[in-house]
């Protein structure tokens, strides 16, 4: 297991991500784009939604990827009855002091699994609104930091829709990406019988990294150079998406957001100190997908949302090849031959 004492370096990066992604890699077989999407949501500092039919895995990648750090995790299966204070945590009196003490929730922990998301009540899930996005829950007037790092992988199915409550549009626009694994190949299915038919998956699992080693990872995303042409890009994008007949609700500012985040990850997990507008386009429709709204006659016509976002990738002019790397750094004039200037600013 790798520890980093200074701020960690894009070859540290790569090299710990790998470690990670064949730990995950070594439970849900022949999926390795999901598995590099969800590292790539878990570096850029944002919370996965994976939406898929039963059985194909949802909850033993975010088992795995959980298991594969050595962090706190918690799992709440939400259903009907959850109610918030399940979540946040509650205060309760005590006898003794004399006082009310905070007893925290399931969300107090850096990987929270909330399993069929979409089984609680909308009160229960307007919890996890605040936690989501501002990293922090208040209860009673106090405010309680969450942990770092710390992510939200959420499951839900998308066909059985029997005793369900829809994810508001705030509740799916919290989330930075949304995942579908689909079933494997035949290949894949044959070799997971092979080595999973007898066994659970999980039980050999062990951690290949460090929480702090994942919060270095995570500043070291930050370091990632955008060009100007890369976030005009980006935002061009976005905006399609609010002018485009077919939709009467289009992303939001949050998703140009999470899509730069995602973009600098997804440059840096490929060793690359710069984003490309490729990395933009490769996750375009898992970030802007699921907040889009279809209007009734694009959904008469079976018109989906990623239809709409693929179309909108091929009519948004790509930028430029140049100004892709950063830019050499600007020399100061030298001031007496020292190496700091009047103001004591180092060179």
């Amino acid at each position: 297991m790798t520890t980093y004492d200074e701020r960690a370096s894009l070859s540290d990066l790569t090299s710990t991500a790998d470690d990670v992604r064949r730990s995950v890699e070594s439970v849900i077989e022949g999926k390795p784009e999901a598995v590099r999407l969800s590292l790539t949501v878990l570096l850029a500092e944002g919370h996965l939604l994976i939406e898929d039919v039963p059985g194909v895995g949802k909850t033993m990648l975010a088992k795995a990827l959980a298991k594969s750090i050595d962090c706190s995790v918690r799992r709440i299966q939400f259903t009907p009855d959850l109610l918030p204070s399940d979540i946040t945590g509650v205060s309760v009196y005590d006898q003794q002091s004399r006082d009310f003490e905070f007893k925290p929730g399931a969300i107090f922990a850096q990987i929270v699994i909330g399993d069929e998301i979409n089984r609680a009540s909308p009160k229960t899930q307007s919890a996890l609104l605040e936690s989501m996005e501002e990293r922090q829950v208040t209860i009673d007037t106090q405010t309680y930091e969450l942990p770092v790092p710390f992510m939200v992988v959420a499951t839900q199915n998308p066909i059985e829709m029997e005793g369900t409550y829809p994810l508001p549009e705030a509740q799916r626009d919290r989330f930075m990406a949304r995942l579908s694994i689909g079933y494997p190949s035949p290949e894949a299915e044959l070799e997971m019988l092979d080595v999973h038919g007898g066994i659970s998956p999980l039980g050999d699992l062990q951690p290949v990294a460090h929480a702090h080693d994942i919060v270095k990872l995570i500043d070291a995303v930050r370091t990632v150079h955008v060009a100007d042409s890369v976030r005009r890009y980006a935002v061009d994008l976005v905006t399609s998406t609010r002018q485009h007949p077919e939709l009467r609700l289009g992303a939001s500012p949050r998703a140009t957001l999470h899509l730069l985040r995602a973009a600098k990850a997804a440059a840096a997990l490929a060793g690359r100190e710069f984003t490309l507008p490729d990395d933009v386009q490769a996750l375009a429709v898992h970030v802007l997908a699921h907040r889009l709204l279809p209007t009734a006659q694009a959904q008469l016509n079976r018109r989906t949302a990623e239809q709409i976002v693929a179309e909108i990738l091929q009519q948004v002019p790509v930028p430029a090849a140049d100004a892709r790397r950063p830019p050499p750094p600007q020399m100061p004039p030298a001031y007496g031959g020292g190496a700091h200037s009047p103001d004591g600013r180092r060179f």
